[in-house]
C-alpha cells in the first residue's frame, strides 16, 4: 500500500513500513515545512492515505470540509520509538482494507476508524 508520511512522523516508523513493503513519500525527505494544505494536497494527488502525528489534520477533515485519501492519527506519546513503529504496522496490516477515504486514530491498544461521509 502507498503512504505519505507528514513531518510529524517518526523516521523509524517510516523506515518500518518501507520493511513492510509499502510505499512511504516522507515529507521530511522531499519538502519539510510544507504547509498541511499542501501535505494533504500530496496525499490526494498520490491516492494515498496521510500518517501524520498532527492533529490538525482532523480539523482540516471534518471540521473545513477537506477532501482526504485518508488519514492515519498516530497517538502513541510514552511509547519507545520501536513500540510505535510496531503499532503502526500492526494496525495498517490488520486495517489495510479500511482505512482508503477514512479517519483511522491509532492509540495503545485502540485503532479507532471513522469512515469519510459519501
Amino acid at each position: 500500500m502507498n503512504f505519505v508520511a507528514d513531518e510529524s512522523v517518526d523516521q523509524q516508523i517510516v523506515a518500518r513500513l518501507r520493511r513492510d513493503s509499502h510505499i512511504v513519500l516522507y515529507v521530511a525527505e522531499m519538502e519539510p515545512g510544507i504547509s498541511d494544505d499542501d501535505v494533504l494536497s500530496l496525499a490526494n494527488r498520490e491516492g494515498a492515505p496521510l500518517i501524520t502525528a498532527d492533529k490538525d489534520f482532523g480539523e482540516l477533515v471534518f471540521r473545513l470540509g477537506h477532501i482526504s485519501s485518508g488519514v492515519i492519527l498516530i497517538r502513541l506519546a510514552g511509547l519507545p520509538q520501536s513500540g510505535k513503529a510496531n503499532a503502526v504496522s500492526r494496525a495498517i496490516k490488520e486495517h489495510t482494507k479500511e482505512l482508503p477515504q477514512a479517519f483511522t486514530v491509532i492509540t495503545p491498544g485502540i485503532v479507532r476508524i471513522r469512515r469519510s461521509s459519501p
